[in-house]
């Protein structure tokens, strides 16, 4: 088996996967019932030739019985209930589970099916009384002769070659072949029809599979064949249809823009179809969709490391032109300082190419959580309604797959602890369904994520109360603190408010988790919670992690950056206006009180003998909670990319990572929720 075969089906079982995800959802909501079962039905039939294909039996099995029960559905001999949806869902979780032994290399032979399949026989052998399924509005109710023609989605192999073949000049149609009831074996003649087909050119795909056609009985047979070749369409429809056994032949050409967009069921549900659309689309001067490839991540990733060594070598030129600038001023230094701007705005425009091609819109992670809320809601006894805002807000796909678990511990904690039981809302007066708000969007040069819910809030007496308990602070240390002060405690290890420890949460782990793992990203996040209506948690992120922009500052000769992300504002100030609070280094700055830290202590360096003249304070932190952090210099800001300090030299406590300079010396970058966290948990910042 092919490598490159196996990655692009394993692309395509995701998008499947997760297009029944949210399809099966829909279902439930009782949505467009016709044209949500076709596109389930569309996505087994895919997913079962596609793994037929790829020699997995076990997931070809599986999505034959959806496809029939579904099949059973779209001719309305099924009723969509209850127990149909959760045995699409326990169907989905079987392909999903069968999807991870593949990745292990296995070939979905590790799992047991077989309950599941017989959940689906049974269901649909199952005497229900039957309800019409309305058609969707774009397309026609069809009754098709073979349940597995109906409606063939292309495989993306196939889509992609099928433009290969229309940019070769050579006509790609469909091309539909109705054997006669007469033929005793009709899959044998299936068989004849494709070989004469791939001597007048190259057959693309067949549907459905010419060894089912056997078990069709006595009545006529319907296949499709999505042929590519050079002859024109009369001539091609009249070679087969002097082919023994075929009563009707019907041939539909396509375009370019068609192949991603037409499905054979408009041609079989509407025999007068010829190929106007055809013309029509070539005359309206429709613009052909955008074109696409997929690209390996591991490739991305090694173009942005050369973007990156590009940015590094580029500051490295500013460089030693500044010097040259110093030292001489002919033509020569002129015509370097020219060259350094040109690269600089190509290695900018480039820079910017790549990271866009890393970015994917945040939607991929919100889908995964519809279904778990729905699963969350049904085993607590709640009602939530879940809302979506903001999916097509864009991040880096690194921090989109590292920001998954921490959203996902959050969610939990607002559906388990957050939002109320029906009656507990009924009486104190809320609509009984309870609304769960995930939205992201754009704010300056990083991402926000709320998660926001409209339930009981977060009680800070209660708080405080619960901490006391468990010996994360004292008695005396809760009579200091404020309401904020005291919500933030859930941020504590080892802290829960959760009376019974339950499977969705409630085990005394995760919020710390939640934060540092945030803290981590160079992210921040922030509580605003109000007494019975409700609390958000705001999660602010960096557009990537791969370059970011930093401070670059002086300490005992040494230079540090610092993220500007982490960075509220810079003041210089006099010796005098620090002053000691309790032991504490402080500063008044706009009323409120900011303790002070020397870097030089964190990193044990030397300090300075006595400060002269201004000190310079970077001021570090989120909302309230801030340290001011003295360094001897203030050099400038600049683009950086962030190196790890690799496995030799380990985790460093207040360092994320080094860069490169343009002198070539290496900068520590400060991990400032480290440093706060050591330095401001120790002063009570």
């Amino acid at each position: 088996m092919l490598s490159e075969y196996r990655e692009v089906f394993l692309e395509e079982l995701e998008e499947q996967l997760q297009l029944m995800d949210e399809e099966i959802l829909k279902l439930e909501q009782g949505g467009d019932t016709g044209r949500i079962v076709q596109s389930l039905f569309r996505a087994a039939h895919t997913l079962k030739g596609s793994s037929a294909a790829m020699g997995f039996d076990v997931m070809k099995q599986l999505t034959h019985e959806m496809e029939q029960l579904l099949d059973l559905v779209r001719s309305g001999k099924r009723n969509v209930t209850g127990g149909l949806v959760d045995r699409l869902f326990q169907a989905l979780d079987h392909l999903k589970l069968l999807k991870l032994d593949i990745l292990d290399g296995g070939g979905g032979t590790g799992i047991d099916v077989s309950v599941c399949i017989g959940e689906l026989r049974n269901f649909a052998g199952g005497v229900e009384a039957v309800l019409p399924v309305s058609p969707p509005e774009s397309e026609p109710a069809v009754q098709p002769r073979d349940s597995s023609l109906a409606n063939p989605e292309l495989p993306l192999h196939t889509r992609l070659k099928a433009g290969e073949c229309l940019e070769q000049n050579r006509m790609v149609n469909w091309v539909f072949v109705t054997i006669s009831q007469d033929c005793i074996i009709k899959g044998a003649r299936a068989f004849v029809i494709h070989s004469g087909l791939s001597e007048w050119g190259e057959v693309l795909f067949a549907a459905p599979e010419l060894e089912e056609l056997e078990e069709s009985g006595g009545d006529a047979a319907e296949i499709a064949f999505l042929h590519a070749g050079v002859l024109e369409r009369e001539e091609l429809h009249k070679r087969v249809a002097n082919l023994t056994d075929v009563a009707e032949v019907r041939i539909e050409s396509l375009t370019a823009a068609e192949i991603e967009l037409v499905q054979p069921s408009a041609a079989l549900s509407d025999p007068k179809r010829d190929g106007r659309e055809e013309n029509e689309s070539a005359s309206s001067g429709k613009a052909k969709p955008p074109q696409t490839i997929r690209v390996s991540v591991e490739r991305l990733e090694h173009l942005m490391n050369l973007v990156g060594e590009l940015v590094i070598d580029q500051t490295r030129i500013h460089q030693v032109e500044r010097i040259q600038r110093r030292r001489f001023t002919d033509d020569s230094v002129e015509e370097l300082g020219q060259i350094s701007d040109h690269l600089s705005r190509i290695i900018a425009d480039l820079q910017e190419s790549v990271m866009k091609t890393r970015m994917l819109p945040i939607e991929q992670l919100f889908n995964r959580f519809p279904r778990m809320i729905r699963d969350l809601s049904r085993d607590l006894g709640k009602d939530i309604e879940l809302v979506i805002e903001g999916k097509d807000t864009e991040l880096d796909r690194t921090l989109i797959e590292e920001i998954a678990d921490p959203l996902i511990h959050l969610i939990r904690n607002a559906v388990d602890h957050g939002i109320e039981a029906p009656e507990i809302r009924k009486a104190g007066g809320k609509d009984p369904k309870g609304t769960l708000t995930i939205r992201a969007a754009h704010e300056d040069n990083q991402v926000v994520i709320y998660v926001e819910d409209d339930g009981a809030g977060i009680h800070p007496e209660k708080v405080r109360a619960s901490a006391i308990k468990k010996g994360v602070i004292t008695h005396k240390e809760a009579e200091e603190l404020t309401e904020r002060d005291s919500v933030e405690l859930i941020f504590r290890p080892g802290f829960s408010t959760a009376v019974v420890v339950s499977e969705v949460s409630g085990r005394g782990v995760g919020m710390d988790i939640v934060k540092s793992h945030i803290e981590k990203l160079n992210g921040l996040i922030e509580i605003a919670t109000s007494a019975g209506k409700g609390t958000s948690f705001k999660i602010k992120l960096p557009l990537t992690l791969a370059i970011i922009e930093g401070l670059l500052v002086k300490v005992s000769g040494q230079t540090y950056i610092i993220p500007m992300s982490n960075i509220a504002e810079i003041v210089r100030i006099t010796s005098e206006d620090i002053v000691s609070v309790r032991g504490q280094s402080v500063i008044l700055l706009r009323n409120q009180v900011i303790p002070v830290a020397w870097v030089h202590d964190f990193f044990r360096l030397s300090k300075p003998e006595a400060p002269r003249g201004h000190i310079s304070l970077v001021i570090v932190g989120s909302a309230e909670k801030r340290l001011a952090l003295v360094v001897d210099e203030l050099v400038g800001n600049q683009e950086i990319v962030i190196k790890s300090l690799g496995s030799y030299i380990g985790k460093v406590p207040g360092i994320a990572g080094g860069t490169i300079l343009g002198d070539g010396s290496v900068a520590p970058i400060m991990e400032i929720a480290g440093i706060i966290g050591k330095i401001g948990g120790k002063t009570g910042a």
